[in-house]
């Protein structure tokens, strides 16, 4: 049985129609304008299809709208749009820059940032230049192809916002957990000097001592406070932070010597001495002049999978194999989970079980 499509093109009324039977035109024939809730559930290949029935097939274009009403005249379009030429759908996104005289200077700063950003997201960047169309005087449209299997096209305008988000970070230095990741994967480590450590940060001059219980249980705690927040994390070594008045800053890059065995180190350490292991943890080598950074991205966990345990705890300079730690993340500082609410999440757990209501294996 053929699946329906999930966004068609109207000759006759030279429009987009979607699966609801909404219709979406646009300010010109080939142009297009979608709402954010449009993308959800449309697949590539139809919206592909529909623009390929624009005028000959050649060129055509579908923006994307936020405002509660679509109107095509006077909805504010957002930074990322969608392109059909040369018999391919892409993905446009649009960042305003007057940092970059030259399509050179553009090109050479923000292609490294952008391949390692979508090598991630099976991905791959076409191409840098500057939008001679817009009012504003250096507007840098960014053309991505996307794989499209398993996505919808809601999956693929994120990952044109995300490339925007990143050159914006990039310039601004005012930085998310994913756009410090993807800096620090492009080598841009220097973009986080003057940043605060803080509730998804932290930095590490020096390789934790893995020869020693102690090593591998700092090691454990650091990523455990990370994946017992709400937000996730990153463990950056090779970076120095600084206190001042209010906290702790970044305040260089001290990179760290590396090997074949260094990430297995880093691994065996955390499966020795964290439970249960968090899921989607990245520990990456990432080389920068001098030596390289390894970083330890947590992302955030589900809230069924805390708290995290740690196998082992440092009490008075002293390493107590034989106890279990829970710590979190706070701002800068590492609080233990108390006793009452460690008993009330167990207390709740069982009763859950008791009723029913939670599977054994959870436990």
């Amino acid at each position: 049985m053929a699946i329906a499509r999930s966004v068609t093109y109207d000759r006759q009324h030279e429009c987009l129609v979607l699966a609801n039977g909404e219709r979406r035109s646009g300010f010109d024939i080939d142009d297009f304008l979608l709402h954010w809730l449009d993308l959800k559930g449309m697949r590539p290949v139809d919206l592909k299809d529909a623009l390929k029935r624009v005028r000959g097939g050649e060129y055509a274009t579908a923006d994307v709208t936020l405002d509660d009403n679509v109107d095509e005249e006077y909805s504010v379009r957002e930074s990322v749009s969608f392109m059909f030429r040369n018999g391919k759908l892409g993905v446009l996104a649009s960042f305003a820059s007057d940092a970059y005289g030259t399509e050179e200077e553009a090109t050479t700063a923000l292609v490294p940032l952008l391949e390692v950003y979508l090598q991630h997201k099976r991905a791959t960047l076409i191409e840098v230049g500057l939008n001679e169309n817009s009012f504003h005087p250096l507007v840098w449209n960014v053309e991505i192809q996307c794989s499209t299997r398993g996505r919808d096209m809601a999956d693929l305008y994120r990952i044109g916002e995300g490339a925007v988000a990143l050159l914006e970070a990039f310039e601004s230095g005012q930085l998310t957990r994913e756009t410090t990741l993807n800096l620090l994967r492009a080598g841009n480590a220097s973009v986080l000097i003057g940043q605060e450590e803080g509730a998804w940060l932290d930095v590490k001059s020096a390789h934790y001592d893995l020869t020693t219980s102690a090593g591998k249980i700092a090691i454990a705690q650091a990523v455990a406070r990370f994946a017992n927040g709400e937000h996730g994390g990153i463990v950056v070594v090779g970076m120095r932070g600084k206190k001042v008045p209010g906290g702790e800053v970044i305040h260089s890059i001290c990179p760290v010597p590396v090997d074949a065995r260094t990430l297995r180190g880093y691994q065996t350490a955390l499966e020795q001495h964290l439970y249960p292991p968090p899921d989607y943890l990245d520990l990456e080598i990432v080389p920068v002049e001098g030596g390289s950074l390894v970083i330890l991205h947590i992302p955030p966990q589900p809230e069924e999978h805390k708290p995290f345990l740690v196998h082992g705890a440092i009490v008075d300079g002293k390493v107590e194999g034989a106890f279990i730690g829970i710590v979190r993340r706070r701002g800068e500082s590492s609080i233990p989970i108390t006793a009452p609410a460690i008993h009330a999440t167990l207390a709740a757990g069982r009763a859950l079980l008791r009723r029913g209501e939670l599977p054994r294996d959870v436990v």
